[in-house]
């Protein structure tokens, strides 16, 4: 397949792929396509669901290309015999990677608010009470995507300790100051001349928020031990 036909085939999945995202990951080296004699790029079934593995855990895991590519040579090495790296291969990585039914599509980015309380168990009052305290945001259109099932259910998980709400506002703020940072240092490079500068900026954004939610955890861990002590 041509550069242009894989793009056709994943558009439908991920609206926001580009030819130079593409690009961007063949230089990265997390594809390899073949090359016409005249130098352009052929794509095998097995580069596009090589692309679909990277883009997915991008968007549903928010992984750093570095930990993606450490995956891929994880199932390379572990399943050279399979003719695709896709999602029947994630059973073959480490631990650390997802499995394969977080890497189906349910939906994306168009869940309604009855669909998102239908699949959490919460009641719409407490999903109106995050939406006030503004933890929980719709998309322009209103609807909502997985991450906020996740949010929801982790909110909801946590309310049966007797923490509400309007207690996770801090979280919120705590968020909010790190994007701030975060968006200080990508900015530049964004802005940037290259090809694939705003590849290069979504990159960096996503190995600092993975380092952030790392420190994090060290850090709640840590105050969490001089409590119990």
């Amino acid at each position: 397949m041509s550069i242009g036909s894989v793009l056709d085939q994943l558009r439908g999945e991920f609206p926001d792929v580009t030819i130079s995202k593409i690009r961007f990951l063949e230089s990265e080296g997390l594809i390899t396509p073949e090359r016409s004699p005249s130098g352009y790029r052929r794509f095998s079934r097995a580069d596009c669901e090589r692309l679909r593995f990277v883009l997915t855990a991008q968007r549903d895991r928010y992984l750093p290309l570095k930990v993606i590519k450490e995956q891929l040579e994880e199932i390379d090495r572990g399943a050279a015999s399979e003719a695709q790296p896709g999602t029947r291969l994630l059973s073959s990585a480490k631990n650390w990677v997802a499995p394969a039914t977080d890497f189906s599509h349910n939906g994306g980015g168009r869940l309604s608010r009855d669909t998102l309380i239908e699949r959490t168990g919460v009641d719409a009052a407490f999903v109106t009470e995050l939406c006030d305290n503004g933890l929980l945001v719709a998309g322009a259109r209103g609807f909502f995507d997985e991450d906020a099932v996740r949010l929801v259910t982790a909110a909801a998980a946590l309310a049966n300790f007797g923490v509400q709400a309007r207690h996770l506002r801090a979280f919120k703020v705590s968020a909010d100051r790190e994007a701030g940072l975060v968006a200080q240092i990508a900015s530049p490079i964004a802005k940037g001349k290259g090809t694939g500068a705003r590849d290069r900026a979504e990159e960096m954004v996503r190995e600092i928020a993975a380092l952030s939610v790392t420190l994090h955890t060290q850090l709640v861990k840590q105050a969490v031990r001089e409590v119990l002590d």
